[in-house]
């Protein structure tokens, strides 16, 4: 009976229009049976609806159902929404690797548990979960007054091994008018953080934990992509960059699961579901190597600070990933390829977690944003 009164739901926009307003028609796609260029066709479809539903007020929030097709076709719509919009996504592929459905929205993936096509005591409850957590993130909306913020925006990235710098660079920077977005350097941060500066607002970067590169180059599970460290450069949006975190690669899940070329390395069981890997000195000199050249590419001049005493909690006397041979390499490649005084790379006798560190980090940053708004 539930099934039966499914079916008589008569949506506002069929499918057929979907399949036009993507460049297609439904009963070609039917009839041609591939799956992924329907899958296509629709999904350009909806997102293209809805971007003019959006524009014209027509909704409030995204409420999407679906197992691996259905999450990617809905999630793609919510990409497209600004960070705000209520997104929630029941999902059968939720409790997995989601990265790539959530991107660097505010995405909410809620695990179906079993599958959704059809209603069961259990996926009865989960989806009224579902509806009550949309409704209340609109009511929400409408209840709370928007807070009037006209401070400039930086942004910034942290690790857990790079807390007490970036913290004390934020209250620096907010006691100076800024406000601060801090971004945890797990991939989707750094793409969060990049999408953000692209997109022109933010004012300046204080980008000290640059360690997705060291996941990227390596093959660990926190990369951000190969334009990580573009935005800013390209913007000339002013920034002050540094090495946080660059001495690990992270994986996730079990040590077990950690890729068999890697077995031989020195890791830190980090917590039961991350373990660290530290990097080689090889791997130090070709990180230095990239983090020079998209440096390099900046229209406006970047600060690069170098703790020449250790780049995160774990790199110091005594500590698990300490390794001056290795921090040496990094450091050695970096002098070796920035373009300098196009790049200003100013190399400090502490550890990136002393204080000192971090107020010359602000006041660099600080310099550089007062210098751009006398031009």
């Amino acid at each position: 009976a539930e099934t039966a009164r499914a079916a008589q739901i008569t949506p506002d926009i069929d499918a057929a229009q979907v399949a036009q307003a993507g460049g297609g028609d439904l009963a070609a796609l039917r009839e041609q049976g591939d799956r992924n260029g329907a899958l296509v066709t629709m999904t350009a479809g909806c997102v293209a609806l809805t971007r003019n539903l959006f524009a014209e007020g027509r909704f409030d929030a995204v409420l999407g159902l679906g197992g691996s097709g259905g999450t990617a076709l809905a999630t793609a719509v919510m990409r497209e929404l600004p960070i705000g919009v209520p997104k929630v996504m029941v999902s059968t592929v939720a409790a997995g690797n989601v990265g790539p459905y959530v991107g660097a929205v505010d995405i909410t993936m809620m695990h179906s548990v079993v599958d959704i096509a059809g209603l069961n005591r259990i996926s009865r409850q989960v989806l009224l979960n579902a509806v009550g957590a949309v409704c209340g993130m609109v009511e929400q909306q409408r209840m709370t007054a928007p807070v009037a913020d006209d401070r400039p925006l930086i942004a910034a990235t942290m690790f857990g091994v790079t807390t007490p710098c970036v913290t004390r660079v934020r209250e620096r920077l907010e006691a100076a008018g800024y406000e601060v977005l801090v971004f945890h350097a797990t991939g989707n941060g750094g793409r969060a953080m990049e999408a953000l500066i692209a997109g022109g607002l933010v004012a300046g970067v204080a980008d000290v934990t640059t360690t997705e590169w060291a996941d990227e180059l390596v093959g660990g599970m926190l990369g951000a992509g190969p334009h990580r460290l573009e935005a800013a450069a390209l913007r000339g949006v002013p920034q002050v960059v540094s090495c946080g975190a660059l001495d690990m690669v992270n994986f996730m899940g079990p040590f077990e699961s950690i890729p068999a070329r890697f077995k031989e390395r020195h890791f830190h069981i980090h917590n039961a579901n991350v373990t660290l890997m530290r990097t080689t000195p090889e791997e130090c000199a070709e990180l230095g190597r990239i983090i020079a050249e998209k440096l390099n590419l900046a229209t406006g001049p970047p600060k690069l600070l170098v703790p020449l005493k250790g780049v995160s909690m774990l790199d110091s006397a005594g500590a698990s990933f300490y390794d001056p041979a290795a921090d040496e390499a990094l450091f050695a490649a970096l002098r070796r390829y920035v373009h300098t005084p196009a790049v200003e790379l100013i190399e400090l006798d502490l550890h990136i977690n002393d204080p000192e560190f971090a107020d010359a980090l602000a006041d660099q940053l600080l310099a550089a944003l007062a210098e751009q708004q006398d031009l």
